[in-house]
């Protein structure tokens, strides 16, 4: 277990270090734009994280709804403000992405 934890997190250390290696300007030759590469891997990880986020908040909600319905007012109000917390987290990751795009 302990070599598979550490084998994905290699990965993912790998994958998350391809901004290092962004060029400047136009790329010689066709080659790979690594800004554009590394700017979608952001963006997919955001992406992804912010759904697992969402999925749990929501599922959170409706078990605590289920559980007590007096207080489904509250849960839904904290539930609607912690979803508008996670998506703004989403739309941070979305700018990130874009400057390292453009840069």
């Amino acid at each position: 277990m302990k070599k598979t934890k550490l084998v994905f997190l290699t990965i993912a250390v790998l994958c998350m270090a391809t901004s290092m290696f962004a060029a400047e300007g136009e790329v010689a030759g066709g080659g790979v734009k690594w800004g554009a590469l590394s700017a979608a891997l952001v963006l997919g990880v955001a992406a992804a994280a912010g759904a697992i986020g969402q999925g749990r908040a929501i599922s959170a909600a409706c078990e605590g709804i289920a559980r007590n319905p007096g207080a489904a007012g509250a849960i839904r109000l904290a539930m609607i403000i912690g979803l508008a917390l996670i998506e703004s987290l989403v739309i941070y990751a979305l700018v990130i992405a874009f400057m390292i795009h453009k840069f």
